[in-house]
């Protein structure tokens, strides 16, 4: 048979099966949705080094404004990594049973709020990517999120992934050394890994893209610097009472 002729009747069941392939990689989820980030930044302050994450509004708006607002109150701050698996997760406590600082009033209201699970097709549990810790109940994340310490695809549209790291993974690492004990399905670290301290700032623009509208912003503002101010007085004296003579 004439090559030719033979090829081109061959072309047709050959762009079928490449066709079938391309689809069958479309739905095993092969496409992967990158998020824009928002122009915000959180840093966590360690004794191994600062962690520092931005967010994903257009995948997880609820959860990405309630982390975020929790951080400005400082509410994160004497909070702690209670679990460190290697190569899996670092995993945050839930700030109303993880910090050594009492809380406030408005503090303890924001932390009790619970978001509802959002996911959106393509968007991947990567290493450096954080995931919104919860109960059973998918709508049942209150503060507790965990870090990606390496691929988890069984956490894909299950858990709200709403941010990612963007310095700091070397942090991550170190902690990752750490000697641990295994509790149930949780892998924690012997020694307490604290956030010693928060804080947040902005890049690119000068108006914000997850904070209040500007009618309401020194307003709030203001009342965040007051909690700031508080918390910090309050770790400052619990450590003055413990490390200075009286």
């Amino acid at each position: 048979m004439d090559w030719q002729v033979y090829h081109k009747k061959r072309m047709p069941f050959l762009t079928i099966i490449f066709s079938l392939f391309a689809i069958i990689g479309t739905v095993a989820g092969d496409d992967e949705f990158t998020p824009a980030m928002a122009d915000e930044r959180v840093v966590f302050q360690t004794e191994y080094g600062d962690i520092t994450f931005g967010f994903w509004p257009e995948v997880a708006p609820v959860t990405s404004a309630h982390i975020f607002k929790l951080a400005r109150m400082g509410c994160y701050t004497s909070n702690h990594f209670f679990r460190v698996d290697k190569g899996f997760v670092a995993q945050i406590s839930d700030v109303l049973g993880g910090r050594t600082i009492p809380m406030n009033d408005e503090q303890q209201n924001e932390a009790s709020k619970t978001v509802p699970l959002e996911v959106v097709q393509g968007v991947k549990h990567h290493a450096g990517v954080l995931s919104m810790g919860r109960y059973d109940d998918p709508n049942s994340g209150a503060s507790s999120f965990s870090v990606l310490l390496g691929d988890a695809p069984h956490l894909d549209m299950q858990y709200t992934a709403f941010a990612k790291v963007t310095e700091g993974m070397e942090t991550l690492r170190k902690m990752e050394d750490l000697p641990t004990k295994r509790e149930g399905i949780f892998v924690m670290p012997l020694k307490r890994v604290t956030i010693l301290a928060t804080y947040w700032y902005r890049i690119n623009h000068p108006e914000p893209s997850l904070t209040m509208p500007d009618s309401h912003k020194c307003e709030d503002d203001l009342a965040e610097l007051v909690l700031r101010f508080t918390s910090q007085a309050e770790e400052l004296q619990r450590v003055r009472k413990k490390c200075l003579p009286v």
